[in-house]
């Protein structure tokens, strides 16, 4: 895996800082705000400086019940081409349900929500991320999100749950350090314990953010700054392997840029004292061996050299065989020869981990024996699971965005947490994306908007929400300043069309003397 280093996550608001701070050896830029005929000056000028860029997608739904978007595909994969990075990340999470496979409306989250931990949304997440990677000309890494609330009956952990992706896939891992601690708050989840089950050889790079917690809630917000805790399992993580890059993220409201860097220093003193436990352990462990060597006798020392094949060879010991809970790997194109055999071959960050030999079939048998005994879906099998993790899916969705009923098994006050905090990162963004509304609407913008949000669930992009919601409030013959009102219309009218008005002088002039006629 390619080295990266330290980075930052790069944002319109802070593109100058990026630009001068010290010490940044990459940056990593959300997919979907970038447009690749036209790359922001500041984005280009890093480029030329041999400044790496890893575009970050957030719209794919790799763990949602449907396959992946064609279209979103090749419009993540131009983008990579046009940045040339070396890799590209997606997120571990769906973030929209419904639709022909349901036989339901189609709703969109507008935000990252998790997958159950289950075979059959495992099995759905390992066939997406396999479309996913042959649509993309790089290798993809997906990240593990943060998780306000749990699935019931879920049967793997955070860490099982992405050591098997990985080893059926081959795909990388960028894990977020901040979304561990934000699951161990919110769901008691043992950060340790998840890096320990990780497969530390798949991470392609590291995620550090900020956030809060309010009445025992842990809100991953990336506005605020990253907290110690954070910092400790980055720690932890950094004295078991050396990540190839860790990178700050970002969003929202952005301190001066001394603060950043003040950051990303506190970054790489965390990295450098899991480094140093790093080392003590391997120390610890090399000479611990030497000295149970130097204490074993002579018979045990020979008979670590008794000849297997011939004089002078050392006897290796046969590794141990896999526990009947752990599932197998299932790599991509795996074909089971003409004894019924199935050869396997792990792929963990691009290179092969582990190869069966010919005798590696006994351990398992024929392909279908070896589906039955570990779980492995037969390929006509998945299409059952996506149709069940669809009717899931929906369902939770359904409660959060349109108010039905929560389904059974979840906990109903965390639900409404999340449904409040979908609603208000729904308005934030409105407001990013339609910055005239909140200058119409002035302080009716945000409780107008979250009322409207009530009763009113997304069914596309955050542009078509904007608009949506100025017809609301027109047709309820709101907002009741009157000029607000016609100003709300005059918006809604600029970009209610199928093409943009005309900016055509004539036009333009014709359309502003309506509008002081209107006014009169």
């Amino acid at each position: 895996m390619e080295r990266l280093g330290t980075g930052i996550g790069w944002r319109p608001e802070i593109a100058d800082a990026v630009e001068r701070m010290p010490g940044i050896d990459w940056v990593e830029a959300v997919a979907e705000n970038i447009c690749p005929g036209h790359l922001p000056d500041s984005l280009r000028r890093l480029r030329e400086r041999g400044i790496t860029v890893v575009p970050h997608g957030v719209s794919l739904g790799l763990g949602g019940a449907d396959r992946p978007d064609a279209g979103r595909l090749a419009a993540l994969a131009e983008r990579v081409q046009t940045l040339g990075s070396p890799l590209v990340t997606e997120h571990i999470a769906f973030v929209r349900a419904g639709g022909s496979l349901t036989a339901s409306p189609r709703l969109e989250a507008g935000h990252l929500l998790p997958v159950p931990r289950t075979r059959d949304a495992l099995d759905v997440l390992c066939e997406n991320v396999r479309i996913a990677q042959d649509s993309l000309p790089v290798p993809l890494a997906v990240e593990n999100i943060a998780a306000l609330i749990c699935w019931p009956g879920e049967d793997m952990t955070e860490g099982q749950f992405l050591y098997d992706l990985a080893d059926r896939t081959g795909v990388r891992l960028l894990i977020d350090v901040a979304n561990l601690h934000t699951n161990h708050v919110n769901r008691g989840e043992d950060p340790a314990k998840a890096l320990a089950e990780l497969p530390l050889e798949a991470i392609a790079y590291v995620h550090v953010a900020g956030g809060f917690e309010r009445d025992g809630v842990w809100h991953d917000s990336h506005a605020h700054p990253v907290p110690r805790p954070v910092l400790d399992i980055l720690t932890d993580l950094a004295s078991r392997v050396r990540p190839p890059g860790v990178l700050l993220e970002r969003d929202e409201n952005f301190p001066e840029p001394a603060e950043l860097e003040s950051e990303l220093t506190a970054i790489r003193r965390a990295l450098e004292a899991g480094a140093v436990e790093r080392v003590k352990a391997e120390f610890r462990s090399t000479l611990g061996a030497a000295t149970r060597r130097a204490e074993a006798g002579p018979a045990e020392r020979a008979a670590r050299h008794v000849p297997d094949g011939g004089p002078g060879t050392e006897r290796r010991a046969k590794p141990p065989a896999r526990a009947a809970t752990e599932r197998p790997a299932e790599p991509r194109g795996a074909q089971p020869d003409g004894t019924g055999r199935q050869e396997e071959t792990r792929r963990i960050a691009g290179e092969p981990l582990a190869e069966a030999g010919a005798g590696a079939g006994d351990e398992t048998g024929a392909v279908e024996a070896t589906r039955g005994a570990f779980g492995l879906p037969h390929p006509s099998g998945v299409d059952g699971a996506r149709q069940r993790l669809g009717l899931a899916q929906a369902a939770l969705l359904s409660a959060l965005v349109a108010g039905t009923p929560v389904p059974e098994g979840f906990d109903r006050a965390r639900v409404g947490v999340q449904a409040r905090a979908l609603a208000a990162k729904r308005a934030d963004v409105v407001a990013k994306v339609a910055p005239e509304l909140p200058v119409i609407l002035g302080e009716d913008y945000r409780p107008a908007f979250l009322g409207y949000a009530q009763t009113q669930p997304m069914t596309a992009g955050y542009r078509r929400d904007a608009l949506t919601f100025a017809e609301h409030l027109l047709s309820a013959g709101r907002p009741g300043d009157a000029q607000a009102r016609r100003e709300l219309r005059e918006w809604w009218l600029e970009r209610s069309g199928p093409s943009p008005r005309s900016r055509r002088p004539v036009h333009r002039l014709a359309r502003a003397t309506r509008k002081v006629l209107l006014r009169r």
